[in-house]
């Protein structure tokens, strides 16, 4: 079992990776928005009970796939690395798979702001995530997002040995998954 967490701010491209990546080695993608939109039908974003859900039910997802015969998972996430609490939430992630006997795998990816605002506007990332949507409030909390978190890592190996960090401003989704499929050697 393989547990590969993408992270990086909003719009980098992480769903888009992950969805390439899923191609190449057959594992399994759960991108950030599925559970956020599932809760967002119930709660508004930010709710106590909408924080405790998407929560329970990552959660809950980790512990069935970590336990299950599948070869791997790719999970998407924007992770504020000046907050305690999201690196508790990455920890608590990655031991249900270690617990497990899996290898957990990081990948940053970083791009420049105006590419992660053309991209916040891209079809796929429209049709998968229903609250972007909103072109205009999307893209006011991606730059709030920016100026308020610490969304990419100064360093280059914050992580250990399994850690990349890619620049993707250029590079398509296609490229950026082989270069992490090559790196790690990941093969279906």
């Amino acid at each position: 079992m393989k547990f590969v967490v993408i992270f990086g701010p909003p719009a980098v491209g992480k769903m888009s990776v992950g969805h390439e990546l899923s191609k190449i080695t057959g594992f399994r993608l759960f991108h950030n928005h599925m559970t956020i939109e599932l809760v967002l039908n119930f709660f508004d974003f930010g709710d106590p009970q909408f924080q405790t859900l998407v929560s329970e039910f990552r959660q809950r997802v980790f512990e069935e796939v970590a336990a299950s015969d599948l070869p791997g998972l790719i999970f998407t996430y924007v992770w504020a690395l000046d907050h305690d609490s999201d690196r508790e939430f990455v920890e608590r992630s990655c031991d249900i798979f270690t617990g497990k006997g899996a290898d957990v795998y990081f990948v940053e990816l970083e791009a420049d702001l105006e590419e992660r605002l053309r991209r916040n506007e891209s079809e796929f990332r429209l049709s998968h995530k229903a609250s972007k949507r909103d072109i205009k409030g999307s893209r006011a909390l991606l730059l709030e997002n920016d100026e308020k978190y610490q969304l990419n890592s100064d360093g280059d190996s914050f992580l250990g040995d399994n850690f990349l960090k890619i620049d993707n401003t250029n590079l398509r989704a296609e490229k950026t998954a082989r270069m992490i499929a090559d790196e790690f050697e990941f093969r279906m």
